[in-house]
């Protein structure tokens, strides 16, 4: 698909409309393809689902500065208001086409598993930085411990919601 043909359909579109970046070749994209397509049916009434092979559409992967498939992309009124890369489970995407028939905020939720490993990571990395004297390796734990909070940071949603009114 060509990316002005991509903008036409968005600009033209009633509804908002979720965009699957995929290709034959990835393995999480296959594994996360027949959740969207069930998903894309269950919403059809209400939100768009629109699959696009990446390697047919270089110029909307650039456009859209997509680096790392599989990328879904929630749109509404023709700008993006939410994008996951890597593969979800089922509930997570769930979220993003509830999200867009309620027009609440699009956001995937961290899953207690994923928390729980960033927690765990960030704090093996702060002990062995803390031993070692290593500042980075410290420095990597306190930022991998902030990534299994940040979602509930009230600190850190003031700071991104000023940022996004810009």
């Amino acid at each position: 698909m060509k990316l002005a043909d991509f903008q036409q359909k968005i600009a033209s579109a009633e509804k908002p409309i979720v965009v699957d970046f995929w290709a034959a070749w990835c393995g999480p994209c296959m594994i996360t393809k027949p959740i969207l397509e069930k998903l894309g049916k269950e919403y059809a009434d209400q939100v768009e689902f629109m699959p696009i092979n990446a390697d047919d559409s270089r110029e909307i992967l650039e456009h859209f500065r997509i680096f790392g498939i599989p990328t879904v992309i929630s749109i509404r009124d023709g700008k993006e208001v939410g994008r996951v890369t890597g593969a979800q489970r089922e509930a997570g995407y769930r979220s993003m086409f509830q999200s867009l028939v309620s027009g609440g905020e699009v956001k995937v939720p961290l899953t207690p598993f994923d928390r729980v490993l960033r927690l765990g990571a960030g704090g093996a990395f702060i002990v062995i930085g803390t031993i070692t004297s290593n500042w980075l390796v410290l420095g990597i734990g306190g930022i991998l411990t902030f990534m299994g909070v940040y979602d509930r940071c009230p600190i850190w949603h003031a700071v991104t919601g000023m940022l996004k009114r810009r």
